[in-house]
């Protein structure tokens, strides 16, 4: 017996290490890129790119800054900026619900588009699906709130986050390691939880009441853990799994594809929800509408795709 469990452990040891290892190689040069961005004024280019296209989302020029922020970095350095400039603006709760929205769907693009590309899936597909989609879920969710005149009262910050300078470098590196850190202990707790639940088959019944949700999107049943832990856990701390079971050689592209996508749209339904929730935004649009705007695209998508295409390849 004892022998066994050494064994286990040792087996469950290399499998950790393993994800962990192909989560690094995937996050570490994101991160660098994101941190070389950020010094060289990315984020402010990006907002003077992005001033024409807020008319779309009945936005002030001034809250591309916001989404640039969260586009190039992450939801937090957004929320910051948005303390910032979200006074002076004055929106409504429709508005803030219209931004939360699409930082929902397009954030954190360096590195979650590096997290795709290692399941598989193309930048040029994922920047095209979540700056598409946040654009085209914020102009649906505009046009709707106008005709209808609904959530038109002023916006209320529920938090408000320290104000703080500009981190140093030494800083931002420690921060990062730490990050790193508990995303190991983040994906032990994750696989151990997971055989756990295999063990005493809680796995299959929860892909059994995932099953309609995938079958509505088009993505076979070997697909579910993917999707689950995507939802939950979202595409930067679920990276290394969502990696693993991408090449796992068990998924047919077309699934690792559509779940990816879904993800996408929409991931981390727990704890970003909640981030945005915070800026006053209203629950029906940053939690609802973006799951069903995220089912029916990749629905979409699922009609234009092949649907017996070869398994373990990328996409």
């Amino acid at each position: 017996m004892p022998e066994r469990l050494i064994g286990g452990a040792r087996a469950f040891g290399r499998d950790v290490g393993g994800v962990y290892l192909s989560l690094l190689r995937v996050m570490v040069p994101a991160l660098v890129v994101v941190k070389a961005l950020e010094m060289a004024g990315a984020t402010a280019w990006l907002a003077l790119a992005l001033s024409p296209l807020m008319t779309l989302v009945g936005l002030p020029d001034a809250m591309g800054i916001v989404w640039a922020a969260a586009m190039l970095t992450n939801i937090y350095t957004a929320l910051a900026v948005y303390v910032e400039l979200g006074a002076q603006a004055s929106l409504s709760v429709a508005q803030v619900s219209v931004l939360g929205s699409m930082i929902l769907v397009a954030h954190s693009l360096p590195v979650e588009g590096a997290v795709a590309r290692a399941t598989g899936v193309g930048w040029g597909a994922t920047l095209a699906l979540r700056f598409g989609g946040a654009l085209a879920l914020g102009a649906v969710l505009n046009l709707l709130y106008g005709a209808t005149a609904t959530l038109q009262q002023p916006a209320r910050m529920l938090w408000t986050p320290p104000a703080g300078g500009s981190a140093s470098l030494g800083q931002w590196v420690h921060d990062q390691l730490l990050m790193l850190i508990v995303v190991f202990f983040v994906i032990a707790a994750l696989m151990a939880l997971l055989r756990v639940l295999r063990a005493i088959g809680v796995e299959r019944l929860m892909h059994w009441l995932l099953a309609p949700l995938l079958r509505l999107i088009g993505v076979g049943r070997e697909a579910g853990n993917i999707t689950i832990i995507g939802a939950t856990l979202g595409l930067t701390f679920g990276a290394g799994l969502l990696i693993r079971e991408a090449r796992s050689g068990a998924l047919s592209r077309r699934d690792v594809f559509l779940a990816m996508s879904f993800l996408g749209l929409c991931h981390s339904v727990i704890e970003d929800t909640l981030l945005i929730l915070l800026m006053g935004a209203d629950l029906s649009a940053i939690l609802w509408a973006r799951l069903l705007f995220a089912v029916v695209v990749t629905a979409l998508l699922a009609r234009l795709l092949p649907v017996q295409p070869d398994r373990g390849a990328a996409v």
